[in-house]
């Protein structure tokens, strides 16, 4: 607007001059047209007829020649003001001047200043001109813009921008200032801006305060004056001042204007004050603006996902796009300031309370994440211990994408390479926080973003990480039902993960082929006919195998597929079924799940040849069924089909006894009728068995050669889940069509060995043991199908079926331990590979034991006086309860505790029948009462059935595998190394097709039941105790009722605290399962109203729960107890007083004596110890004080008894558990003591005596400990004692030493005393190095070279103390020679000794060169020098303190890091 066109030739130019030249005869005009300016009248621009800076000097020299100078200046600028009288004229004078001459001639700049610019650019004239500018300024405040669009007050300001100098600073400043006050408000904006580009560095101050005045005096003008003081050159003490002032105003700015305002305020702040700032900004910018209100936060949600935006959303826009500009500068501060973003993630990471993190700390965290490289690991590493404490839950995540999607999409990449990051976790919280950014990134961001998205999600399933794998599968699941068609577009990605299923787990199969399977069928995808395809040739492919892992994939693959089809087919056909006539409908039905019974026919044909591809079929259509996703008509012609075929391949009438060339005599068995029927059917199992056994023996009998259907015993249980459900369905859960076979026998023979186990031969074991294994299946399937019946009668037959199980388990028990190497049928189909193995260690421990001896005697060579084993031998998941003594007769057999663990049928398994959830439901049976009809359905007699121990325990075991299973975090149960990763899933199949909160759903409803079984077993063991005075193993006690008692409590304890200590909790939505759980423990205490609070919920299930310490039989129990009041405990706001309840307990525990499960070993695992002991003292109110009475009270009595006696006032400690003692104490001692704050100059008196006390307390611990290994000096014990005491003398160096620094004057007594006390210790450490030199033991002298270094340190720290302290003379250095833990000294270094006299100098001059010039090295006393590690005070005989500091000349063979 303010150039005007150029004329278009020079003709046309010199045809305009001589007609619009201004005539005047003014000095003003004359001087002008003399020095080269020709001006002009009307719109036309005055001409430059010279260069600008000649036009300047010329009309600079023509005034000062001038007669009358320096009268002429005022003349000359009065007549200046006469000319611009005129409008026009005044503008033209304004307006960049048009030049006569070439560009090539000009030597200047190549654009035109206007005149007024000339003019203010001579020294002379600058001063009347600006004052003269000034004065007109006014006359064109309330004017509005020409009708060409010049704003003459801007055109004015600008000529004041980038003068080459000037004149009056101070007087130009003030004269804008005082514009300023009277300007409108507009042009308030544009001079304030201008100031910068106006004024010269000198004055930035004044202007500086002028403006933070006026800031104060008009809050609309906060933008630009803040603008403007970026910009100036200002006392960082000022811009403090200013920026204070705008944090305080910072809840009453205007959206828009906040970009600006941030800006400043990241500008001005400094490293020192980073922190203190950005925590202030944190909260009241989030609190203020940076989460929208609801109502619009509502509207871009609406407008993002329909992408339909009314006129009405302007204003949400305009705020959306100031809130971008926000982060952008915000983006731009980080960049440039590193302070900035540290300061930014140590305000986060300060921040402690969950109510405390915001929407806007999220934003922030993946604003650094992705702006600086280097912060990437500290924020994943802050981001972690936030999700780990549970500060940043979903609902916030969900919030920031929600509210800031426009300012995250451009990170994108950022945000996938954390959530990629947080899925290599192994902790369960973090990778769900993972899968969360990639499920909320698809859903926000656009088309791009979900395509990187799904390949991100597509490598993670091909990565072959488990947990990855699974997580990334539950995602797409997630991702298919939130955005079909969004998905639909990505579809390529996922169906190329069909290339790498040799790598997926079957539940992994299941999860991606229910993924593609929902993509090709849905009806809103028209153009998934290609996935289609891909996926019938794979399944088809796959199925044609021979090789079983590959049909695998074939049979789960199709049968997913087929319920998705069915699902989605009965769905379409149920709209239109009102319109259509019912044979249409038939018909129509019909030709819809014609392929789905053409793909399961297909599947059945495939699987028949193989009894386990046959079984995995029948459990995956089992599963179907249960899903509820095959129509019933469907249904009713496939059950009725399996009904005949199971009668055919496994039914017999019982009164015919099968007839054949068996091995053994065969009886109908385990049958529940009393009466004798002609028309009783059993199962014919032997006999299937057998001829299965003798067709493996004599070649394969196939069909054709037989004439008959291949039938396979291994079918039985598989076959009868499919029957049950197909039952259960048709008949809404009754299954009096099927009741038979809960009461019938089955075709075995006698299976008690008794004498004859020895005399069988192997191949009669192992079909006994397959017999056996049978028959379990089959009654785990009959319970599993029976247990929800609800008559006495029903009940009172599947308590006795859960009996017989129990019973024939103590029988296989007996056979699997004289048959080694038998490997059992199959019991579980949906497994990788058919070579599956019982995790029978009985070999592995056998040679453990004698390697054990063998290293005893090695120990007892070396003249150890304590052999402590090395390492914490590993807890086994069953928690190795005490054996059940009904395992009694085959325990007698073996005297190691490993072979009676290892032969527990927990190893085996996996090929055991998986039972259901719903089987629990027994746990409810009391008394039941049960009826025995005659053969007239009368009744005869009535026998009362309850649950008994062996058969409680048999569920509890059950259950707490499955609770372990599925809400256990995989941390907590890693799988072994090269063990093979799906065999820990395996038995569990049915249960992972359901989610954690329905598996705790279910058992919350057992929660009363479990407290009757609890409160039961708690009064058992009071009596027992009652009668036998106290004494658990009296003569009066049945060791076999008292080990299952024992081992049921465990369980119950175990499954409690497995279910209270579930992650899921920490959700909104399952906050109300734990309420109603707690009710329940809390109403057995006292009966309460329902709405009670929380926090007295918590309370009184954690005295409900502590009750039960009075009871507790065996150290296991304990442990459990304790971590289960823990978990109760950290639901709590209030727990200080529960906490020292716990330690109280806790001590308790270890001050108890337990029932020993040997004579010979103690029945507590070393690791079950480590734990109660680390939760003794980290829950104790004085640590130390716990550790001097462990170590200064037990550890004396042990030491003073006989070998085999433990310390009486802690029993738990013995010469085997020292080292778990020791290792303990150590650990929590320089734990507690890294905690102590180091002291500072600033602090009170008082703070310092209580640290130097503190100090003192922890040091004489730490000498208690230390001495120790002079008794027990077993290579743990010393490990422990060179790694926990380098660490000790570390935070000593980093805690104590300043603390020190500042008390030696006033303390001086307890300052030496103290240093004294450590110096006997140091010297004990360093003996201990030399002791290991001479063994030469690797494992300890790997940690010798970093505990020399930290000695030396100490020395120098040392010194440095008594320098501060103006004691500098008292420190010099003398040598110390190498000796044992007994102190005696080592001769190897006998030979040495000359030399080392004659290189004294040298070596101490070496050790100290790092120390001050002032050490000297003087002769010190005889009595000192052969043991002085750090120092000694020699005297005390006058105020100048001449005390004498040795330090040890190193002597070590290990090289020093520099």
């Amino acid at each position: 607007s303010e150039t005007r066109k150029q004329p278009l030739s020079k003709k046309t130019k010199k045809s305009h001059i001589a007609n619009e030249v201004e005539e005047n005869d003014s000095i003003f005009v004359k001087l002008l047209k003399i020095s080269g300016i020709i001006l002009k009248t009307g719109e036309n621009q005055n001409q430059l007829a010279v260069d600008q800076i000649a036009f300047q000097k010329k009309l600079f020299q023509t005034l000062r020649r001038h007669p009358s100078y320096p009268k002429i200046i005022e003349e000359f600028v009065s007549g200046l003001e006469s000319y611009i009288e005129d409008e026009d004229s005044f503008k033209n004078c304004l307006l960049s001047c048009e030049r006569l001459q070439d560009e090539e001639a000009s030597m200047g700049a190549s654009y035109s200043k206007s005149l007024i610019k000339l003019l203010l650019g001579i020294d002379i004239l600058q001063p009347a001109i600006i004052k003269t500018l000034f004065e007109k300024l006014p006359e064109y405040f309330f004017e509005n813009k020409n009708s060409d669009e010049i704003n003459i007050p801007r055109l004015i300001v600008s000529q004041l921008k980038w003068l080459d100098r000037v004149v009056d600073g101070k007087d130009l400043t003030a004269k804008i200032m005082q514009l300023i006050s009277i300007a409108p408000e507009n042009l308030q904006h544009d001079i304030i801006t201008s100031l910068p580009e106006i004024l010269g560095d000198s004055q930035h101050t004044d202007v500086g305060k002028e403006l933070s005045d006026l800031l104060i005096e008009n809050t609309s003008l906060t933008v630009p004056i803040l603008d403007v003081l970026s910009s100036l050159r200002l006392d960082p003490n000022f811009l403090l001042k200013v920026r204070q002032l705008v944090m305080d105003k910072l809840s009453s700015i205007r959206l828009e204007d906040l970009p600006v305002i941030i800006k400043f305020i990241l500008h001005s702040i400094t490293a020192m004050d980073a922190l203190e700032v950005i925590s202030e900004l944190r909260e009241k910018l989030d609190l203020q603006h940076c989460v929208l209100p609801y109502r619009l936060q509502c509207r871009t949600v609406i407008c993002f996902l329909s992408a339909t935006c009314s006129s009405s959303g302007n204003q949400e826009s305009s705020d959306q796009s100031c809130i971008i500009l926000l982060f952008d500068v915000i983006k731009s501060a980080i960049r440039y300031e590193k302070t900035i973003s540290e300061a930014w993630i140590k305000a986060i990471e300060n921040t402690a309370s969950v109510s405390e993190h915001k929407v806007f700390d999220l934003v922030m965290l993946f604003i650094i994440y992705s702006t600086n490289t280097q912060t990437k690991k500290y924020i994943e590493r802050v981001l972690r211990n936030k999700i780990r404490s549970g500060c940043i839950q979903e609902q916030l995540l969900q919030s920031t994408f929600s509210v800031h999607y426009l300012v995250l999409k451009d990170m994108c990449s950022s945000i996938l390479s954390l959530a990629q990051s947080m899925l290599h976790s192994l902790d369960q919280s973090i990778i769900s926080f993972g899968s969360l950014l990639y499920k909320y990134a698809f859903k926000f961001f656009d088309t791009y973003c979900q395509q990187e998205v799904v390949g991100a999600l597509v490598t993670h399933i091909c990565s072959g990480n488990e947990a990855e794998v699974d997580t990334a599968l539950d995602v797409l699941l997630e991702l298919v039902v939130l955005n079909p068609s969004a998905m639909m577009m990505n579809a390529v990605f996922v169906k190329g993960i069909l290339d790498y299923l040799d790598n997926l787990s079957p539940q992994q199969i299941r999860k991606l082929f229910y993924v593609l399977s929902t993509l090709a069928f849905s009806k809103q995808n028209e153009a998934s006919s290609h996935i289609q395809d891909d996926m019938h040739l794979v399944i088809r492919k796959q199925l044609s195998s021979t090789v079983f892992k590959y049909k695998l994939i074939g049979i789960i693959g199709a049968v997913t597929m087929a319920g998705i089809m069915a699902a989605d087919r009965v769905q379409d056909m149920q709209p239109s079924a009102p319109n259509l006539s019912p044979d249409t409908y038939k018909l129509g039905q019909e030709n819809c799940l014609n392929p789905v019974t053409s793909l399961l026919q297909l599947v059945h044909s495939c699987s028949e040849q193989s009894p386990q591809a046959s079984a995995l079929y029948y459990d995956e259509f089992a599963n179907l069924i249960q899903q509820e996703k095959l129509d019933p008509k469907a249904l009713e012609r496939v059950g009725h089909t399996i009904c005949n075929d199971f009668q055919d391949a496994f039914v017999v009438d019982s009164c015919v006894v099968p007839e054949g060339d068996f091995p053994f005599p065969v009886k109908a068995l385990y049958g529940l009728e009393e009466y004798n029927t002609q028309d009783g059917i059993a199962i014919n199992l032997l006999p299937l068995l057998f001829s299965q056994d003798f067709a493996k023996d004599g070649g394969p009998v196939t069909p054709q050669e037989s004439g008959q259907k291949l039938v396979s015993p291994l079918c039985l249980a598989p076959y009868f889940r499919l029957l049950r459900l197909c039952v259960e369905r048709q008949h809404n859960g009754n299954l009096e069509e099927i009741d038979g076979l809960l009461d019938c026998p089955i075709f075995l023979t006698d299976l008690e060995p008794g004498e004859r186990l020895e005399s069988m031969s192997a191949k009669e074991r192992a079909f006994m043991c397959s017999l056996l294994f049978l028959t379990l299946n089959w009654f785990r399937e009959i319970v599993n199908a029976f247990c929800q019946e609800t008559s006495p009668e029903m009940k009172g037959k599947v308590l006795t079926r859960l009996k017989h199980i129990v019973e024939l388990q103590i029988i296989l028990e007996k056979y699997l331990a004289v048959t080694p190497d038998y490997i059992p049928p199959l019991g579980n189909f949906d497994v990788e590979t058919l070579d599956i193995t019982p995790h029978t260690v009985t070999a592995i421990s056998a040679k453990i034991r004698k390697k054990g001896k063998i290293e005893e005697r090695k120990q007892k060579a070396d003249g150890s006086k304590t052999s402590s084993s090395d390492t914490i031998s590993e807890e086994k998941n069953s928690d190795c309860d005490p054996t059940p003594s009904h395992r009694g007769q085959l325990n007698k057999e073996f005297t190691g505790k490993e072979e009676k663990t290892s032969l527990l049928l927990h190893n085996y398994h996996a090929f055991f029948r998986e039972l259901d959830i719903e089987v629990f439901s027994i746990l409810h049976c009391g008394l039941v009462t049960k009826f025995i009809l005659d053969t007239e359905m009368h009744t005869e007699a009535t026998e009362v059935v309850q649950l008994g121990p062996p058969e409680l325990l048999f569920l509890l075991e059950d259950l707490s595998q499955k609770l372990e299973s599925m809400l256990t975090p995989p941390i907590a149960r890693r799988v072994p190394f090269l063990k093979n990763k799906g065999s820990r899933n395996i038995g569990f199949s049915h249960l992972q097709q359901r989610s954690a909160q329905e598996i705790v759903n279910c058992v919350f409803q057992l929660v009363t039941p479990m407290c009757n079984h609890l409160e039961n077993i708690h009064n058992y063991f009071q009596c027992l105790a009652a009668e036998n005075h106290g004494v658990v193993d009296g003569p009066g006690m049945k060791v076999q009722e008292y080990h299952i008692m024992s081992s049921c409590y465990q369980r119950l304890l175990q499954i409690f605290h497995g279910l209270f200590a579930w992650s899921g909790f920490s959700q909104p939505e399952n906050q109300n399962l734990l309420y109603s759980a707690l009710h329940v423990l809390s109403s057995r205490l006292k009966q309460g109203e329902h709405s009670q609070p929380l926090e007295e919920l918590l309370s009184q299930s954690f005295h409900y729960l502590q009750n039960f310490h009075q009871s507790i039989p065996s150290f296991q129990c304990a442990l459990y107890l304790i971590r289960l009041l823990m978990v109760i405990l950290e639901k709590s706001t209030a727990s200080t007083q529960n906490k020292e309840k716990i330690a109280s307990l806790a001590r308790q525990f270890l001050c108890q004596v337990w029932p020993s499960g040997d004579k010979e070993k103690s029945s507590i695992s070393n690791d079950q110890l480590h734990a109660l002991l680390c939760i003794y003292l980290e829950h104790t109110d004085s640590i130390l004080k716990a550790i001097e009475e462990i170590a200064g009270v037990g550890v004396p009595e042990l030491i003073n008894s006989p070998k085999d006696v433990s310390s009486s006032t802690f029993p738990t400690l013995t010469r085997h558990t020292f080292v778990v003692f020791f290792r303990v104490m150590m650990a929590e001692l320089e734990k507690t003591v890294k905690k102590i704050e180091p002291g500072t100059a600033a602090d009170s008196q008082q703070i310092h005596e209580e640290k130097l006390l503190y100090w003192n307390m922890a040091v004489r611990d730490f000498s208690i400990l230390i001495n120790l290994i002079k008794v027990f000096d077993s290579h743990p014990v010393l490990h422990v004692c060179l790694k926990y005491g380098r660490l000790f003398v570390e935070a000593f160096l980093k805690q104590c030493m300043p603390l020190l620094d500042f008390s030696f004057r006033k303390h001086r007594e307890d300052v030496l005393s103290l240093l004294e006390t450590f110096q006997l210790d140091t010297r004990l450490l360093h003996h201990l190095c030399g002791h290991s030199k001479i063994h030469q033991d690797t494992r300890l002298t790997q940690h010798v070279p970093l505990l020399k270094k930290t000695l030396e340190l100490l020395v120098c720290r040392v010194k440095a103390m008594l320098t501060l302290n103006n004691c500098r003379e008292a420190f010099w250095l003398g040598n110390l020679k190498n000796r044992d833990l007994q102190g005696e000294e080592i001769k190897s270094q006998n030979s040495q000794e000359s030399t080392a006299d004659e290189s004294e100098d040298d070596m101490s001059s070496q050790a100290s060169k790092s120390k001050a010039t002032e050490v000297s090295l003087q002769k010190a006393p005889e009595s000192g020098t052969d043991g002085c590690i750090l120092l000694i005070v020699l005297s005390w005989w006058s105020r100048t303190l001449p005390t004498y500091v040795y330090c040890q000349v190193l002597l070590c063979p290990f090289p020093f890091p520099p």
